[in-house]
């Protein structure tokens, strides 16, 4: 696609960031398969939120627990007959429903927290190897190079049986693992960047290198790094949540999606499937949702969809 030539006097006014928002929703919604990831995103988003509210049972309070409700289909009544365990309990008598959903927390809290930290790390190292070039250049690259050479998986088990389990470690050892593919990223949409009119416009009104970088070349990144951004949470839940099920993610008192489908594969020869099964398919729909938002905005942000 062309880049429309910009004077130097218009180069540095800013985007009607409002019209463009507004533009680029409009063709995001066109796809349904889009609008459906983030109706079912939003939904977990807010049940996530809203945990303490919407579930009958706190899954980490003990006195809430009964071992003789554990492993009861869904459908029973508790003991009490307060309620009924719409999903089912697991072993330890939890409310699966509850579990779920106080699962699906941490799962969200891991993959957000994580992406976000990795695309500052990443976006910054890009960025200045970019610009900057040479030797900076040459020393990011290669490091960005080492990093994405190792398998993730073993990398993360590595870190993961050093540091202990817990949702910081976690969330640490993804960031590790991720920064790099924001890192080149940024770096490739900044190269383009940098050759463009409205670069050498600000260097001709004596602006600072930083203030070019965040100001100019980083907001023109941001939505490759957006798409990559909604990817990436989807590749550090799977992460956390095979690192869980492996037994190295979070302890068993902050259960997340993973840990919790890990507690019921012992019982799955016995029938007692709905242990593993309902937090499977919460995990699932939380994946499949933020890929069908990446895919899409990556075909948004494409500049043959926009032509």
């Amino acid at each position: 696609m062309s880049t429309p030539s910009l004077e130097p006097s218009t180069t540095l006014q800013p985007l009607p960031k409002s019209s463009l928002f507004k533009e680029t929703f409009r063709i995001f919604i066109k796809s349904k398969r889009a609008v459906f990831g983030l109706v079912c995103a939003l939904l977990l988003v807010c049940a996530a939120i809203l945990a303490p509210w919407i579930t009958p049972q706190n899954p980490y309070d003990l006195l809430q627990l009964d071992i003789l409700d554990s492993r009861l289909p869904p459908g029973s009544e508790n003991g009490m007959g307060t309620f009924i365990y719409l999903l089912g309990t697991d072993g330890q008598g939890r409310d699966l429903y509850s579990a779920i959903v106080y699962g699906l927390r941490i799962s969200l809290i891991v993959g957000l927290g994580a992406a976000f930290i990795a695309s500052v790390i990443g976006t910054t190292v890009g960025i200045a190897s970019a610009y900057f070039g040479g030797r900076v250049d040459a020393i990011l690259m290669r490091t960005v190079d080492l990093m994405l050479s190792f398998p993730s998986i073993l990398v993360a088990m590595m870190i993961l049986a050093y540091l202990g389990k817990g949702v910081g470690n976690v969330i640490l050892t993804l960031v590790i693992l991720e920064w790099a593919y924001y890192a080149r990223t940024a770096r490739g949409q900044a190269l383009a960047e940098r050759q463009k009119e409205y670069v050498a416009a600000a260097h001709n009104l004596v602006i600072s290198k930083w203030r070019i970088m965040l100001k100019h070349i980083l907001v023109n990144c941001l939505p490759a790094l957006i798409v990559i951004a909604a990817l990436q949470v989807a590749r550090a839940i799977t992460l956390e949540a095979t690192m869980s099920f492996l037994g190295l993610g979070v302890p068993v008192t902050e259960p997340s999606l993973g840990l919790l489908i890990s507690n019921g594969y012992q019982y799955m020869l016995s029938g007692q499937y709905w242990i593993s099964f309902f937090p499977g398919i919460a995990l699932l729909l939380t994946i499949m949702s933020l890929n069908l938002i990446g895919d899409r905005l990556r075909d948004v942000f494409n500049p043959r969809s926009l032509s």
